[in-house]
């Protein structure tokens, strides 16, 4: 029985852990596109709070890009949503698109 428990347990906790990953990776923060540095891989977005990244308060801020091919898809003044992590690194953005 304690056997069955401990295993029930374990499920519990692991699609809990999986649901809050996904939940803060998937973060939509609202910005704008204030400067574009396609050589260093950064872009400088001004925006929201990001809650997901412990930013309780609006700010602008230079994040690199995980991937450089999406400082193509916009441009300075673009209204758009991204997604970001922290890493050792520092704040990445994973995910950027246009607001709608």
């Amino acid at each position: 029985m304690n056997k069955i428990v401990g295993i029930a347990a374990a499920l519990t906790l692991g699609a809990s852990l999986t649901l809050s990953t996904v939940t803060a990776q998937s973060a939509s923060i609202g910005g704008e596109v204030k400067k574009i540095d396609e050589g260093a891989g950064k872009i400088t977005l001004k925006h929201g709070p990001a809650k997901n990244l412990g930013m309780d308060e609006p700010m602008t801020m230079v994040y690199r890009v995980k991937d450089p091919a999406v400082l193509t898809q916009v441009k300075v003044g673009d209204k758009v949503t991204f997604e970001a992590e922290e890493t050792a690194a520092g704040y990445t953005l994973t995910k950027i698109e246009k607001a709608k």
